[in-house]
């Protein structure tokens, strides 16, 4: 049986792995490897087990540092698995460091690379991610894109050849979790929150927690719309506000990261969610949460054209107002599709062979 490597290292790639890690082992040996890039075990490991991925059969342990070094270190330690198992294909998903390093190691090594998810584009490039999914696209043989948008940027781009519509792989994963998250979760009871009664905020990009003047603008904004907030805080950002005395406002509430199934759950009871993270605003659309994105572009314009999402400016005038007022039109397109997995495993046993 021939033999594929899933490459993964955070929280996105871990949710997008799980239904086509179980199609393609119906049909192909699958090695996983984990980079190591979330690390902490409620980002990482917790994962694994809510979303029944079989465990890593490698884990490269990375952890955290520079761009550079992060890229680097995974770089190597990649090349030696895929020397070691000698796939004939390599998956990487999303934006991140692991992605690009996983499709650099395989191209160097003359390995074919799938890129799942591949299209997306903010056109901002000061974005790590945007320069991670840009060059990941133009290394990788095969590119997936969720979306329409996606295959015009790839045409723009000139990869048409080696292009093909899928879908979004995270419809798969929601559809596939969203009853487990409703028969095990007891977050809601835990926190004492009502559905429908807070709003769900996540916050993780570097210029919004790393500059402590802008997180500090943040939540300073978010006090000013009396909404109730519920915000699991990474770890990164949690050490951020301790170490530079930012203030807690009253109307939010921080808790520990939860695991996906608990994340679900309180996302899926949310009244709505504020983010800044691209994955959060396709899950909130296919939740059917309205989504307030704190970014000055997203690489989900499909989301922001059809009413559900709307990016805000919180250092600008009139912020709060543009949070509080906002109400999604009652039609809600489908922009992602559905039976992903299924449409990207016939695509890779076709290759295969």
């Amino acid at each position: 049986m021939k033999k594929i490597l899933s490459i993964v290292g955070a929280r996105p790639q871990f949710i997008k792995l799980a239904p086509l890690s179980r199609r393609i082992r119906e049909h192909v040996t699958e090695i996983i490897v984990h980079t190591g890039q979330h690390f902490d075990k409620q980002m990482s490991d917790a994962f694994f087990t809510d979303l029944n991925i079989p465990a890593p059969d490698y884990n490269l342990n990375i952890g955290s540092g520079s761009h550079g070094q992060q890229t680097g270190n995974m770089l190597m330690a990649i090349e030696e698995v895929l020397q070691k198992e000698n796939p004939a294909l390599v998956v990487v998903f999303g934006d991140t460091n692991s992605t690009l390093a996983g499709a650099l190691a395989a191209a160097k090594l003359h390995i074919p690379v799938v890129h799942i998810e591949a299209g997306l584009r903010s056109f901002n490039r000061t974005m790590p991610e945007e320069i991670n999914r840009i060059a990941t696209d133009h290394i990788s043989d095969y590119l997936f894109a969720p979306t329409a948008a996606a295959m015009v940027n790839i045409e723009t781009e000139g990869l048409t050849a080696r292009s093909f519509l899928t879908g979004d792989i995270m419809v798969d994963a929601l559809l596939d979790n969203i009853g487990r998250a409703r028969e095990s979760s007891t977050i809601l009871q835990s926190l004492k929150l009502e559905p429908e009664s807070y709003t769900l905020l996540t916050l993780h990009r570097p210029y919004n927690v790393d500059d402590p003047a802008n997180l500090r603008a943040i939540l300073a904004l978010l006090s000013r719309t009396e909404e109730r907030v519920v915000f699991p805080v990474h770890p990164r950002t949690r050490n951020i506000i301790r170490d530079n005395d930012i203030p807690i406002p009253e109307n939010i509430r921080t808790t520990e990261p939860v695991g996906y199934l608990d994340f679900l759950y309180l996302q899926s009871l949310s009244r709505r969610v504020i983010t800044d993270s691209g994955g959060i605003q396709k899950e909130a659309y296919i939740l059917q949460k309205p989504c307030l994105t704190l970014r000055p572009e997203t690489e989900w314009v499909e989301t922001v054209e059809a009413g559900w999402n709307r990016l805000v400016d919180y250092q600008g005038e009139g912020a709060a107002d543009q949070i509080s007022s906002f109400m999604p039109p009652v039609g809600h397109p489908d922009l992602f599709g559905s039976d992903v997995a299924a449409r990207m495993t016939g695509h890779i046993r076709n290759w295969l062979g």
